[in-house]
């Protein structure tokens, strides 16, 4: 039966964060010929419902506040209960950002309503549709089927395609005008200490560096190579722990869980923490001097050797394919 399906687009830097389209792509799938309604969130933001649109959306609801210029659960949540409201859909998404792990459980719990959180794909659709999340820090993997009650779930970045964009696509744009009030958090000012760049959780590549970078000068190798190839530059706890780099790119069971096209792990052992952030990239390459790390369990191919020798070389040959292609 088809669906009347909410969609967050999750705006950051007053650009569509691309997770935005790929759960349109989702609720397509939920919705089975229903409608698809995008919700934009933010202070200045109705100019990029036309983007949601273009990538599957039918029409766009927007929610414009000066409290909502940054993300606060309480701003954020009043805007989409209201939106949730207005439009009463079956089902609703969001992406499985750190925006939306703080935000859906609220949602869901205002709603009294079950909530499926990181899922990775979607079989069937409609009342058949079976979501796919991994358990057990991606040991195993669960279906689950809604029987009963509103859909809603969080999907993870990288995982389910876009559908292509449209530009002739047109649809109904509809300001909502919602009090925010009550806040018991205002953000005055935002200082970011992560680098500029491409956003390490939508990365198609990234080049990680692990205690075997020994220092933060190790670093630079990876930063050149991830810029050559218009990727990001992660790192495990253990190079985070010793200070050769900020937490934020930390990626693992306590970081950010990732699944790019291509991984680059270098100087990482492979502990399961870390495992458990990255085992699921679609191309796995390990390079490390320990022909026993436990990285190379699941790397697709292998490097045995020293980063520092080796890193300088895909530079070089990253640079060279670039100037001949």
């Amino acid at each position: 039966m088809a669906k009347k399906v909410l969609v967050l687009g999750e705006v950051r830097e007053g650009a569509l964060r691309n997770v935005s389209f790929e759960a349109i792509a989702a609720a397509q799938k939920i919705a089975d010929g229903g409608e698809v309604v995008g919700a934009l969130i933010g202070d200045q933001v109705s100019q990029l419902a036309g983007s949601l649109i273009e990538y599957g959306a039918d029409r766009v609801v927007v929610v414009q506040h000066p409290h909502l210029k940054s993300y606060t659960s309480d701003g954020f949540s009043q805007a989409l209960l209201a939106i949730k409201d207005e439009v009463k859909p079956d089902a609703i998404v969001l992406g499985h950002t750190s925006l939306g792990k703080d935000l859906s459980p609220k949602i869901a719990s205002r709603l009294q309503s079950g909530l499926i959180s990181d899922v990775t794909e979607i079989e069937g659709t409609g009342d058949d549709a079976l979501f796919i999340r991994p358990i057990y820090s991606g040991k195993a993997f669960e279906k689950v089927k809604i029987k009963d009650g509103i859909v809603f779930v969080t999907i993870r970045p990288n995982n389910i395609a876009p559908i292509e964009q449209d530009t002739n696509r047109a649809g109904e744009v509809v300001e909502l005008s919602v009090d925010i009030q009550n806040l018991r958090t205002i953000i005055k000012e935002v200082v970011r200490k992560a680098s500029t760049g491409v956003d390490l959780s939508e990365a198609k590549v990234i080049v990680s560096g692990g205690r075997g970078v020994k220092s933060a000068d190790g670093f630079e190798p990876l930063k050149e190579l991830a810029n050559i190839l218009g990727g990001a530059v992660g790192a495990s706890r253990g190079a985070c722990d010793a200070g050769y780099c900020d937490y934020s790119l930390q990626i693992g069971q306590t970081g950010k869980v990732v699944t790019p096209d291509l991984y680059i792990a270098a100087g990482i052992s492979g502990a399961i923490q870390h495992l458990a952030g990255m085992s699921n990239s679609k191309v796995i390459v390990a390079i490390n001097k320990d022909p026993e790390a436990n990285i190379f369990k699941v790397a697709d191919y292998g490097i045995v050797g020293d980063l520092f020798e080796v890193i300088p070389l895909l530079i070089e040959e990253f640079k060279a394919l670039k100037v001949n292609s």
